[in-house]
């Protein structure tokens, strides 16, 4: 019940007075395991942590495993103890606490998160030293830098995501400025940038480099402070780039792309999701012929609840898929959003959206009236592939977490990467990744080599099939690692929290851009159209 001010002293911050006195700390200090054992003792105690040695003599009583659990390992070596309850980020933020090294003990370097990681399949296959016919050393480099910028927000995404604090305007703006935003949209949204991160040549720019940041993104392991990242830029942004006037292009996509303002697509409606062509918000003219006069309500919207641009689909007609039509809407008079609690944080936005009477300029029309329904379809193959970018990095991320965890965790005498029904639970996660991903790698390189409008017509039975395939091994390696990780998987801080918001979050992806129902049957459709007629048994 008492409330503790803890300051956060940086790494290289002077140990306690009391400890000083005793110690010379203008150098290097190394102790004996004899020195160590005497400071075993409450008001008195060091313990020692991967060769380092700590003095937890006042931070005891705050240790929120109990006070005494840490004095019953005082004066010892606890290594195993501590990488059996703590990650490494432990370390990293009491490293005021650190006073020197054990002697005889070396020092193990552990890798920090920004860097590539060398755990097995914890990255792509062409970042573990193999060759890839997809990747340069542009692709290389741009993943390191991306990787780079986006660490510079991880206690932000953290604090936002168990807090449920929006991306700041400096986040978003940052992303802006250094290129990232537009990376997520590809080449159309270049006309409204200066650079791309790490100075990387826009010409040499293609579909595997945008590839790299959807990746990335997960690599942050905030599910829900990322989907308010720029979900909502690049699912809502792109219909404008392509197919809205050049007085729309030109103010939405420099606004949203420097990260000034943000943007959401808004089609899902509370009588039907996947069922695009029968939605019943209603936008028709005024007698002047000036503005559209919108009515309705949106629901599920990504982003919704930050953003100042709706991309939304109205009907403008009759019934059906030819009365569609799709309209800029800015957030003001008669536009509302209220916030819906999901298994997301509520970092993402996610908004009930309703439009009541809003008057919308002509000039927002995207497209031509009632051909709203093309640019929803001509859009679809993109968001889909964004959506399996990101799940088969996340996937990636939670398998990495287990096998970190299961060479730490002890049980009955072993580490549990020496049970043989762990490996066997790897063995199935990792297999079915690395199968999906290489498919997955083969349609980004069909993508790079058909023009867009190419794309839908050649590769949408595909991308709908490999999302039904990447949500499926999603699902079950969300089942296999959180059984590893056994309680921690269900408890939303400590070790198992990237496990435990993957388990909770993953299912989204199985749902947003189509559910799995709906890629299964419309992959099989399409490639049914190509079923050679005189094929026979």
């Amino acid at each position: 019940g008492e409330v503790y001010d803890v300051p956060k002293f940086p790494p290289q911050a002077q140990p306690p007075p009391s400890v000083a006195k005793r110690f010379d700390f203008n150098m290097a200090t190394s102790f004996t395991k004899d020195e160590l054992q005497k400071h075993s003792v409450k008001g008195d105690a060091w313990v020692v942590v991967n060769g380092e040695v700590y003095d937890v003599s006042k931070f005891a009583p705050m240790h929120p495993g109990g006070e005494l659990m840490l004095l019953e390992h005082a004066g010892k070596d606890v290594s195993d103890e501590f990488w059996s309850y703590h990650a490494y980020e432990v370390l990293k933020k009491y490293a005021c606490l650190k006073i020197g090294t054990l002697e005889g003990v070396k020092v193990q370097s552990i890798p920090d998160s920004s860097d590539i990681s060398t755990v097995p399949f914890a990255e792509p296959s062409a970042w573990m030293g193999w060759e890839s016919p997809y990747y340069n050393e542009t692709h290389k480099k741009f993943r390191l830098d991306v990787r780079h910028l986006l660490e510079e927000f991880r206690e932000e995404a953290e604090n936002g995501e168990t807090t449920g604090k929006a991306p700041s305007q400096q986040l978003m703006e940052r992303l802006g400025s250094e290129g990232f935003l537009a990376c997520r949209i590809g080449k159309t949204a270049f006309p409204y940038i200066d650079k791309l991160p790490g100075g990387l040549d826009m010409k040499a720019f293609d579909y595997f480099h945008e590839a790299i940041a959807h990746e990335e993104i997960a690599h942050l392991a905030t599910p829900g402070f990322l989907a308010g990242m720029g979900e909502g830029m690049v699912i809502g942004l792109p219909p404008v780039l392509q197919f809205g006037s050049d007085a729309l292009k030109q103010k939405v996509g420099a606004d949203v792309l420097r990260g000034q303002k943000r943007i959401c697509l808004a089609i899902t409606e509370p009588n039907g999701g996947s069922d695009v062509a029968n939605l019943l918000t209603r936008a028709e003219k005024t007698p002047d012929g000036k503005f559209y006069k919108v009515t309705g309500t949106k629901k599920w919207i990504t982003g919704g609840l930050e953003s100042e641009y709706f991309t939304t689909a109205v009907r403008t007609g009759g019934p059906g898929q030819n009365g569609v039509s799709m309209l800029l809407i800015e957030r003001g008079p008669g536009v509302e959003t209220q916030y819906i609690p999901t298994s997301y944080s509520k970092a993402a936005g996610t908004a009930y959206v309703t439009f009541e009477n809003a008057l919308v300029p002509v000039e927002n029309l995207i497209g031509m009236e009632n051909m709203g329904f093309l640019c929803i379809m001509y859009n679809f193959n993109h968001e889909r592939w964004f959506i399996i970018a990101y799940m088969l990095a996340a996937t990636r991320g939670v398998i990495e977490q287990t096998l970190k965890w299961a060479h730490q965790r002890k049980a009955f005498g072993k580490r549990l990467i020496d049970q043989p029904v762990v490996r066997s639970k790897l063995a199935h996660s990792i297999a079915e990744l690395e199968s999906v991903y290489n498919w997955y790698e083969n349609v980004t390189f069909q993508m790079s080599k058909l023009p867009y409008e190419q794309q839908s017509m050649k590769l949408g039975g595909a991308v709908s099939l490999l999302k039904l395939q990447a949500t499926r091994v999603a699902h079950r390696v969300s089942d296999e690692v959180v059984q590893i990780f056994g309680g921690r998987s269900l408890t939303r801080t400590g070790m198992g929290r990237m496990v435990e918001r993957f388990k909770n979050t993953y299912k989204f992806a199985a749902i947003l851009g189509g559910s799995e129902e709906i890629m299964a049957d419309l992959g099989i459709k399409l490639a049914m159209k190509g079923f050679p007629k005189h094929a026979k048994l």
